[in-house]
């Protein structure tokens, strides 16, 4: 058998696999449909392209599942990390990217690499030999998807994803709107100019909320539902859901100082925050949507600040498709009725770019080692990626399976600490201290060793 490992899309999951698997000594072939095959969001043919503008989420590895697996996949010398690391951006506690640098920079460490070759073309059926990673991730293509769906015998599951407009900085009227991040966080003036706000009072809170209402929206085929996954919802459909839902939401006043009218507490603030590291480019935090885009321009311009708003990018809705992994995937990451495929990212059943990395980086240590010939056990369910691979892999219930980040409710209580709010610390600590032991023993056992310098 051809002991290549072949991974279909160079997405965050794609490149992290195939970046553990090359550092291992296997040889790695990356086919990318792009940009031979475009699609509704990538604008570029460069691996590790972030369509979304919304950040790594929380950096704290002590209080928050997210920062916890960004410490593991650093232990693990995850590309996708190290070239978040080089091209952050100040956003608080938060880890955000500079987009097209990072995904430039994780292109020409892949290219560079001895073990690594890219093809470029759309793979659109599964091969019954060989070695493979499918990481196609949100995107899956429709003649791919239909081959998946023959396969495993059900029809894809789906969900809609939206995405946020992109505003030119130098568009935006300062004398109404300014920088701060919310309750000053960030220790550096940088840190702590890295969001800009707009303020409304109740009068244009209401106006804005009305034409959200009535604004022209993208409409879906007919018999299709909309379901959407909660973490990225419009804000139409959160206005939807009541008149207040986006002012205890994306637009919230708290923690926020007007400078041009100090005694003034806002009704409501729509935050940008900074989308490059030029400065040139802000992204509304929280305002996916599916607005046409002539609506758009005509609802985003009623907020205070961006009434000459230019846009780089705005607004859009795709579809998301995912497998019911529970059912279809095993503990090692393989299709059950094709045990020479693996499933990495997105398409799994996990929701966003730090989560699709770290499925990418167990998909390609597993694979490596079986191509090695070694023996490499999943890693264990105290520890933040062993805990998302066990939910998605056996630990959710099947017939309700919808995509998932992480988060501490996916993990084994800790014995012997107090629950409540008062707890919390306490126990979210405890979960860190043990999820950084297990994972340390499991990198130390295997004797594959990953972490190769160039």
């Amino acid at each position: 058998m051809n002991n290549t490992l072949n991974i279909v899309g160079g997405g965050m999951a794609g490149s992290e696999a195939a970046w553990q698997a090359a550092q291992m000594g296997v040889s790695v072939v990356i086919h990318e449909m792009r940009p031979q095959v475009g699609t509704f969001a990538h604008q570029t043919g460069n691996l590790a392209e972030m369509v979304c503008s919304n950040s790594f989420r929380s950096d704290d590895d002590e209080q928050n599942a997210v920062g916890l697996l960004h410490w593991e996949m650093r232990a693990a010398d995850g590309l996708i990390m190290k070239m978040a690391d080089r091209h952050r951006l100040p956003a608080g506690g938060a880890l955000a990217v500079d987009r097209d640098p990072f995904a430039q920079s994780v292109t020409d460490r892949l290219r560079a690499h001895p073990n690594v070759t890219v093809k470029e073309g759309e793979i659109t059926e599964l091969p019954t030999e060989g070695h493979w990673i499918f990481a196609t991730g949100p995107l899956t293509s429709e003649n791919l998807g239909a081959a998946i769906a023959r396969e495993t015998g059900a029809q894809a599951l789906a969900f809609f994803d939206a995405i946020a407009p992109i505003v030119y900085f130098d568009s935006i009227d300062m004398s109404r709107a300014w920088m701060q991040s919310r309750y000053d966080k960030g220790g550096t003036e940088e840190e702590r100019t890295a969001y800009l706000n707009c303020p409304m009072d109740r009068v244009q809170y209401e106006a804005f909320i009305d034409a959200l209402l009535t604004a022209d929206k993208t409409e879906f085929h007919e018999g299709e539902t909309a379901t959407y996954f909660d973490g990225c919802l419009p804000i139409e459909v959160m206005a939807e859901r009541g008149r207040e839902t986006l002012r205890f939401g994306p637009m919230k006043p708290v923690g926020l100082t007007n400078p041009h009218q100090p005694d003034v507490k806002p009704y409501a603030v729509v935050q940008l925050r900074r989308d490059n590291a030029l400065g040139t480019l802000y992204n509304i935090v929280g305002f996916q949507t599916k607005m046409k885009y002539s609506a758009q321009t005509k609802v985003l311009r009623t907020i205070p600040g961006l009434e000459n708003a230019g846009f780089a990018r705005l607004g859009g809705i795709h579809r998301n498709t995912f497998l019911n992994s529970p059912t279809l995937i095993d503990h090692q990451m393989r299709l059950k009725s094709r045990p020479n495929i693996r499933f990495a990212g997105q398409i799994t059943g996990v929701e966003g770019y730090v989560e699709s990395a770290a499925m990418g980086l167990l998909a390609g240590r597993l694979a490596a080692a079986e191509i090695l010939g070694e023996s490499l056990a999943p890693p264990p369910q105290d520890s933040a990626m062993g805990a998302l691979i066990h939910h998605i892999t056996g630990g959710a219930e099947a017939k309700t399976f919808q995509p998932m980040n992480v988060n501490f409710g996916l993990f084994r209580p800790v014995d012997g600490l107090k629950g409540g709010r008062r707890g919390r610390k306490d126990r979210y600590k405890a979960y860190t201290d043990r999820a950084k032991a297990a994972w340390t023993d499991w990198l130390s056992q295997s004797t594959l060793d990953a972490s190769q310098p160039l």
